[in-house]
């Protein structure tokens, strides 16, 4: 059984996993790096991962949320021409050269 959170399919695994045999759990959750889906009576009932799984989801999304605030910043800041960057640039290298 498979569900899927975007385009990624979760693996699924019955409640019984955990409470046969925790340890196996523990170590699958650590092996496959990714969240997995535990059902209770057939139906979604939790998502479990490894915590450093969990730290890297958490870091993706935060990197996310940078980067979509950056775009915004793009697209909202007024542009410089590149010539006018590198004119200012020389003249203020030239003054300091002169002091």
């Amino acid at each position: 059984m498979n569900a899927f959170i975007g385009a990624k399919a979760l693996a699924a695994k019955p409640s019984s996993v955990i409470r046969g045999d925790y340890n196996a759990f523990s170590t699958m959750c650590h092996d496959m790096d990714e969240p997995i889906l535990i059902t209770r009576n057939g139906e979604s009932d939790l998502v479990v991962m490894s915590h450093e799984a969990y730290n890297n989801m958490i870091e993706r999304m935060k990197l996310a949320v940078e980067l979509a605030e950056a775009d915004r910043d793009l697209k909202t800041m007024p542009s410089i021409p590149a010539d006018k960057v590198l004119s200012d640039l020389r003249k203020m290298i030239h003054e300091q050269v002169r002091d």
